[in-house]
């Protein structure tokens, strides 16, 4: 009797510690997570074009991942996206002529921003602004070029 009592102990643990890591391998996945770094510093970034770019996607820098997009609004004036950056205070010395492109990542088209850094002597700090930027490329825009490219192409001949 205790035998089958100790297995069953034994199994509803093993099935506890399995829904454990299967909600922290969600929260990875979904680029949530339950710590953070409290200290950042904000900057922002006008974009043309954010494409699928969403509110906490990765800022990575050489690869590692160095903050977060805290925030996404549009311009009433310049119609662009301005995109709020949430730099980790660790990263405090990237030049202020950084160049901010959206990529996109994996199989499921997830986009973030990847920072090259520039060469001023000048640092980003609180409420500086990212110049330089280039914006998402967007997958129809490129298959609708290429296709009226080729049919101006056989238009003329």
């Amino acid at each position: 009797m205790k035998a089958i009592r100790f297995i069953e102990i034994a199994v509803g643990l093993f099935m506890a510690a399995g829904f454990v890591a299967i909600f922290f391998l969600a929260m990875q996945v979904s680029n949530l997570s339950i710590t953070s770094s409290d200290e950042t510093f904000s900057v922002t970034a006008s974009f043309e074009n954010v494409g699928g770019l969403k509110v906490r996607a990765p800022i990575t820098m050489a690869g590692v991942r160095i903050g977060r997009v805290s925030n996404i609004i549009a311009d009433k004036t310049t119609f662009e996206a301005i995109v709020t950056l949430d730099i980790d205070a660790g990263f405090d010395q990237i030049p202020d002529d950084t160049f901010a492109k959206i990529y996109t990542a994996g199989l499921l088209g997830e986009q973030y921003i990847g920072l090259d850094p520039g060469g001023s002597e000048e640092y980003l700090s609180e409420g500086g602004f990212l110049e330089m930027t280039q914006s998402a490329l967007v997958l129809e825009e490129l298959i609708s070029k290429f296709m009226f490219d080729k049919a101006e192409d056989n238009a003329f001949e």
